[in-house]
């Protein structure tokens, strides 16, 4: 095997990874979220966008509301999603996970409703994967920063960690062993 064979990620690109898995159990139409609250490279929650549990899903209906292929086609009707950020949030205070001084890994910069919730819950470091805010949030979201509240990084996979997750994801780990084994 060669070094690049045998590199991990970094821990940074696990949590982005999990957080990218988590995200396809999304039902939007309109994008896929992922979030996975982390402590102590510990995974607490994980969450998804889609409607609020026992509500019709918008991939299931072909829609999110009629008329509308998807939320972003309405300036007027508000997205029936729960963003991943607040589903993992949640998740940890539904089973009684305390998400003070955790990190959260999501797959799209959070909202500033998101960020204001990941900082009430005690969440003091955001790491994502693809910047979303606009130019009229950057200000307040910069705000939160300065004043010490949160702490923001993108995370960029490297093609190396990509390509090996891939791999793996395409080649069941036990197939390998039962090779291995024969030899």
């Amino acid at each position: 095997m060669t070094s690049d064979e045998q590199q991990r990620p970094s821990w940074d690109e696990y949590f982005i990874m999990l957080a990218k898995l988590a995200a396809i159990r999304s039902t939007c139409i309109a994008r896929q979220v992922g979030a996975v609250i982390v402590m102590n490279k510990r995974v607490l929650a994980t969450g998804y966008n889609g409607p609020p549990s026992g509500s019709a899903h918008c991939i299931d209906q072909g829609y999110c509301y009629p008329g509308l292929v998807n939320c972003d086609a309405s300036k007027t009707l508000p997205s029936r999603a729960i963003h991943a950020e607040a589903n993992a949030i949640a998740q940890a205070a539904k089973h009684g996970i305390s998400t003070r001084g955790a990190s959260i890994y999501v797959t799209l910069e959070p909202c500033l409703s998101c960020l204001k919730l990941i900082i009430s819950a005690g969440i003091s470091e955001v790491y994502y994967e693809t910047a979303f805010n606009t130019q009229e949030n950057i200000s307040l979201r910069d705000t939160f920063i300065s004043e010490g509240l949160i702490n923001l990084k993108q995370i960029q996979l490297s093609k190396t960690s990509l390509e090996k997750a891939i791999l793996l994801l395409n080649d069941p780990a036990s197939s390998r062993l039962l090779t291995t084994d024969a030899t």
